[in-house]
């Protein structure tokens, strides 16, 4: 007989009933009223031309031909259920999966420690794996699947990503902590302090370097880094070292104790952090949910409200 005559539904059916053996259990099984269930089987029994299942006692007990069917149903079912309704639905409570974002050390410093404790808590099976490329490479990565997520200020993202804004940034300049510098640092302090600069892939991270231009402002530059993370370290060591970052992130390095954070002596432009995602991956369950996650998380940063 043609598969075109066979309901797949039927199979579900079928699945039901090799397990449960009783026709009301396996109408209960798959949310079937009993009638709905009985009509089905006479279906599966004029299909196959066999009763498929008689009552023996309390159960109905298998024919040989069910019998000869039940591993083709299970195996069948079993792909259905691991291989095509697990990636049309994402349950995080048990799902195992890595999920690869794209961030930069500051983005690590900011984003993973909440990120993680969240995933922990939701999706405890699941992990998440970081890297930083130049941001030219983001829309293969993305593309290629290699990454999921792509978190930052990708102010040259290609317009064939799609990109979503969690929330603004500015900028703060960090001094150490025991710094007589108050609560904003004067233009003429911002002039002759030596200054720690941060560069990602040979480009500044700090977008505040053409309103310095502009306005004439000059630095004395004494350490260029490509890493956010030796910012702090090197102020303990050296107090008299400022440097102007990203505000979220000075945040985190006055959480050390040894810097703290002060307004410029300039007003610098806000920028977007936003999350980037490949046109390929829109709609895959798994990914739906971290982009959620990571919206809700961080919409209203720093403000951060993770009692959900």
């Amino acid at each position: 007989m043609h598969i075109r005559n066979l309901d797949l539904n039927l199979l579900v059916v079928m699945d039901a009933m090799l397990r449960e053996r009783n026709v009301s259990k396996a109408a209960e099984r798959i949310g079937l009223t009993q009638s709905a269930m009985s009509h089905a089987l006479n279906r599966l029994r004029h299909y196959f031309d066999d009763p498929l299942f008689v009552k023996a006692g309390p159960a109905m007990e298998p024919t040989a031909k069910a019998m000869a069917l039940q591993a083709a149903v299970l195996d069948v079912m079993g792909t259905v259920r691991q291989r095509i309704l697990s990636e049309a639905h994402f349950d995080p409570a048990t799902a195992q999966r890595e999920f690869t974002l794209c961030v930069t050390d500051m983005g690590e410093l900011v984003f993973i420690p909440t990120l993680l404790a969240l995933m922990r808590k939701l999706a405890p099976l699941c992990s998440i794996r970081t890297l930083q490329v130049p941001a030219e490479q983001i829309e293969g990565m993305l593309a290629s699947g290699e990454a999921d997520l792509a978190i930052g200020t990708y102010r040259t993202a290609p317009d064939t990503l799609y990109k979503q804004r969690l929330f603004m940034h500015g900028f703060s300049t960090l001094v150490h902590a025991g710094s007589k510098i108050k609560k904003r640092i004067s233009l003429q302090e911002f002039e002759k302090s030596p200054q720690i600069v941060v560069t990602l892939h040979g480009r500044s991270a700090v977008a505040f370097d053409h309103v310095l231009e502009e306005k004439g402002i000059k630095r004395q530059v004494v350490m260029k880094t490509p890493h956010f993370l030796i910012v702090p370290l090197l102020m303990a060591h050296q107090p008299d070292l400022i440097a102007t970052v990203p505000t979220e992130l000075a945040r985190v390095f006055e959480q050390l104790g040894n810097v703290r954070a002060v307004e410029p002596p300039m007003e610098l432009p806000s920028y977007a952090i936003s999350q980037h995602w490949h046109p390929l991956f829109h709609h895959e369950p798994a990914l739906l949910w971290l982009r959620d996650l990571v919206k809700k998380t961080f919409e209203n940063y720093p403000h951060l409200h993770l009692d959900w």
